[in-house]
């Protein structure tokens, strides 16, 4: 089983692999179960830099996003990147696979990741959201799509066979950021 630690307290007590690993981020909405996922996969970690809300790393990172949309959500119509910015992930409906839930809530997930060739930054969570740092291991696929079925029925609330069909077609994504760590 991967290793799994809240990201800021790895960071705190110098216990992140540079060479490579997995963060999950999570924002929910504080009145609906609009969500926001982004799941990042990094290596070659040059730098960090800790600010008083956030780390900004300087490494090459892979960014996969996921967006649960409540069935009464007002803006559904409005694509997801020019919505606003607590509901905005950087895609257009297009480019993202949407599997609508037995009781319509809409789970969007990207096709393709986002590619940062120089720095990404993640924010402190707070409230309700986490950070956490996954660390490779050889079945780390298998563990994200869990912890997603599993995070999606809990804190989405998105009923049990559609968090698994969702998460499923997330780790489908996932298997293309997966680096493994460089041994020296």
């Amino acid at each position: 089983m991967a290793k799994m630690k809240e990201l800021f307290a790895a960071y705190r007590e110098s216990d992140f692999p540079t060479d490579g690993g997995f963060i999950v981020s999570s924002f929910f909405d504080e009145n609906s179960t609009y969500t926001r996922y982004e799941a990042v996969s990094y290596s070659n970690v040059k730098d960090i830099y800790a600010s008083e809300n956030s780390l900004t790393f300087q490494a090459e990172g892979a960014k996969v996003y996921i967006l649960v949309e409540p069935r009464n959500y007002a803006k559904k119509h409005i694509e997801p990147a020019y919505r606003e910015a607590e509901y905005q992930i950087p895609y257009r409906f297009k480019e993202l696979e949407i599997h609508t839930s037995a009781r319509d809530d809409r789970i969007m997930i990207a096709k393709e990741p986002v590619i940062s060739y120089s720095a990404f930054t993640i924010l402190q969570p707070t409230g309700n959201n986490f950070s956490y740092l996954f660390y490779y291991s050889e079945n780390i696929v298998a563990e994200i799509q869990a912890f997603f079925a599993d995070s999606f029925r809990k804190d989405a609330r998105i009923p049990l066979r559609d968090s698994d069909k969702a998460a499923a077609v997330f780790a489908s994504v996932f298997k293309k950021i997966v680096i493994p760590p460089v041994s020296n």
